[in-house]
């Protein structure tokens, strides 16, 4: 027999052992959701339920056989007739189980993914759109907007409006090819993944003996990561469970990071609107963190909008707190964290140390500096700064001005060229190297775009070798390249370009910046020298793992929260919950930076950065506060910092000489809380200019408002 009081918390247990009619475990971050998972399945079948009676729904196929592999062994043997696996492969089963039920052909024919866009490619071509237009999108970049459109149920205008706004000139066309590949499934009686989702819908709502069939087999549903999922799935759940059916769903709603995926949180948030007699169970013991570090990560989620309130705790106390370091700028913040990254290698192997990011180029500062000490380091999420090819693209004319024999070099900055090919680029680089003038008149005569390139480069060794200013004029003639050639993320691409002029900025001459930019980090074999390796990693591709220190990079607004979610309050709070999972990865140590001013590449100069609103809400007894000297070292400051996050400004410049910065100073006094006739209550975060504030209204997100029509609470 299980021991349930003995291997299980409380909390646990009463999620376990609780069978009948529909509960919600809201399972904090570190609290054993996986483990209550697994007890439960044991717990039925070993109370009688029939294993073919019990249907798991989970979002990766690995995870449902993990825990049904578990929960055997509890059982002291194989645990078999579980159906478990993810929506879509249910939906599938069930599909085929009623073969023509939706008045298709007697059968179900799944495309993947590649037959999706290969489809998608056709109609463009049967329509005779986009033709000899190279900034068209992409048919993935199509099928993903399509995607995106079905899975959060919106118009493909409002999908463009709100993620890619640089193609709504392409709506139209849009719109008439997802019309067009909705009338191609049908005559061909296919399905894609999505389809499967609304295909099971519409069988269990207008098909009655598959409704009868599900009721009578499935009598105890179990629902992993129920943030995760989008509207049709949560109806797919309701239908199953009925009113007041034995369905319990296990997830976080601080942990519902993929609304770009269709995820939405009011699923889990409103679960008991949709089973009537919903008991409510919380997970709040921590096996992961320390209390301070869970200390700050309750904090931080107090402030959400729309939460369930929970609150973690843990039995593993610690001294050490959270440090919130303030870098002098952008630019100094990399040496500024692998100072920390080697400081927590003294106490944890490198593999037990990650560094995260709310954006994949928000590293190449870091992997430039860890490639100068030779760290070695692994990335998830995002590609390596020198695998990029608009970083590759741009770099290309800097290596050419240093060395004009560069043949590679040569070859991606004539690539871009229309009927320029390998051959041409040949002809084009053996003339430059033999001077021969009459060759490349002709070849600009025959091509305007190769004489372009050619003059740019002349121009370009007219100029001082000071590393960001050629890089700035290198990134105007390459700005319309970069919308053409990527046309579908050009947006993205910008902001990896803007941070390679951040390091530029840092350099006094292009031999050592394109010296530093070309160290390569050895590529290592999977699962060799582990122990030696740093982990960098977005956000999202760090959830469900967990290191024993980690720092979390760029926490000021346009970064962390990202541009984008200043836009709408959903967004912003979806960011709020981003940095919460970023947090509780952390079992031990927990480092926020926070770079005081921002190189700003346009005019050359630095500009004051504006602290993320999530951290200028945290209680000053939640974390240290840290601050780099001039000197170039970390150390703690005595008291907290002001709340606002107004910076010093720094000297304009390639480099700021060592000199202390005169503070700007936001009286104290004027920070907290506002009212304003339209928007509500705000928080003040920063002053915006003489008389005016920049608050942070909920549900309005930032404004910069006057004083005048402001009531000071």
């Amino acid at each position: 027999m299980i021991d349930l009081k003995n291997d299980l918390n409380p909390a646990q247990w009463e999620a376990v052992s609780h069978t009948e009619g529909p509960v919600l475990v809201i399972a904090g971050a570190g609290s054993g959701k996986t483990r209550t998972i697994v007890y439960r399945l044991a717990h039925l079948v070993q109370n009688g339920v029939s294993p073919e009676n019990i249907l798991l729904l989970t979002f990766t196929r690995k995870a449902a056989q993990q825990m049904q592999d578990r929960a055997g062994l509890l059982l002291g043997g194989r645990l078999a007739g579980v159906m478990g696996g993810t929506f879509h492969a249910f939906a599938f089963a069930m599909l085929r189980r009623f073969p023509g039920a939706l008045n298709e052909a007697g059968r179900v024919s799944i495309m993947d993914q590649s037959d999706s866009q290969n489809a998608l490619r056709d109609i463009k071509s049967d329509l005779n759109l986009g033709k000899g237009d190279r900034s068209f999108p992409k048919k993935s970049t199509v099928m993903g907007l399509i995607s995106k459109s079905r899975n959060k149920e919106l118009a493909i205008n409002v999908v463009l409006q709100n993620e890619a706004f640089h193609m709504l000139r392409y709506e139209e066309e849009i719109e008439q090819l997802s019309k067009a590949y909705a009338v191609f499934k049908k005559r061909h009686g296919l399905y894609d993944y999505d389809d499967l989702l609304f295909g099971l819908e519409r069988l269990l709502r207008d098909f009655e003996p598959a409704r009868d069939y599900a009721k009578a087999r499935f009598k105890y549903i179990m629902v992993d990561e129920f943030q995760d999922t989008n509207l049709v799935q949560a109806r797919i759940v309701k239908l199953l469970g009925g009113q007041a059916g034995n369905v319990m769903a296990v997830g976080d709603d601080a942990q519902s990071i993929y609304a770009f995926r269709g995820a939405n949180v009011h699923n889990i948030l409103s679960f008991d609107q949709m089973f009537e007699g919903t008991k409510l169970i919380r997970l709040e013991q921590n096996y992961r963190s320390t209390q301070p570090i869970l200390d700050l990560t309750n904090a931080l989620l107090e402030q959400a909008e729309l939460k369930i309130r929970k609150h973690l705790f843990t039995e593993r106390t610690d001294s050490n707190k959270p440090q919130l370091v303030r870098t002098i700028s952008d630019r100094s913040q990399a040496q500024a964290v692998v100072s920390k990254i080697l400081e927590f290698g003294r106490s944890y192997p490198l593999h037990e140390v990650a560094v995260l990011f709310r954006a994949g180029y928000q590293s190449y500062a870091l992997e430039v500096a860890l490639n100068k000490l030779g760290i070695k380091f692994q990335k998830f999420g995002g590609i390596r700064f020198t695998e990029a090819a608009h970083i590759r693209d741009a770099l290309s004319f800097l290596r050419l001005v240093q060395n004009p024999s560069d043949l590679p070099a040569w070859q991606r900055v004539m690539d871009h060229a229309k009927g320029v090919g390998p051959k041409t680029c040949a002809k084009i680089f053996a003339a430059v190297m033999d001077g021969d003038e009459k060759a490349l008149a002709a070849a600009c005569k025959r091509n305007q775009e190769i004489k372009d390139v050619l003059d740019f480069l002349d121009s370009l060794r007219t100029q001082k070798p000071q590393p960001a200013a050629l890089l700035a004029l290198v990134l105007e003639f390459y700005q319309p390249i970069l919308e053409k050639k990527f046309a579908d993320d050009y947006p993205r691409r910008q902001s990896g370009l803007e941070q390679l002029q951040r390091i530029a900025a840092g350099y006094d001459n292009l031999d050592g910046f394109l010296g530093d930019i070309s160290l390569e980090n050895p590529e290592q074999e999977k699962d060799k020298d582990l122990e030696e390796t740093l982990v960098l990693s977005t956000v999202h591709s760090a959830k469900g793992l967990e290191w024993s220190a980690v720092a979390i990079i760029d926490l000021v607004q346009d970064r962390f929260p990202s541009r984008h979610a200043l836009q709408r309050a959903e967004d912003l709070e979806e960011e709020r919950r981003l940095l919460y999972v970023a947090c509780t990865r952390a079992k031990d140590r927990l480092a926020l930076f926070v770079p005081s001013v921002i190189y700003n590449q346009f005019n050359g100069s630095n500009e004051p950065a504006l602290e993320s609103p999530f951290l200028s809400e945290l209680p000053l007894n939640t974390y240290e506060a840290w601050r780099e000297s001039y000197s170039g070292g970390l150390s703690q400051v005595n008291s907290g910092p002001p709340r606002s996050p107004e910076a010093p400004t720094l000297p304009s410049g390639p480099s700021a000489p060592g000199k202390a910065p005169t503070g700007s100073g936001l009286d104290p006094s004027l920070l907290g809380y506002c009212r304003h006739k339209i928007f509500g209550r705000g928080k003040i975060v920063a002053t915006a200019g003489e008389g005016k504030y920049r608050i942070n209204f909920p549900g309005f997100g930032l404004k910069v408002i006057l004083a005048d029509y402001l009531e000071m609470e």
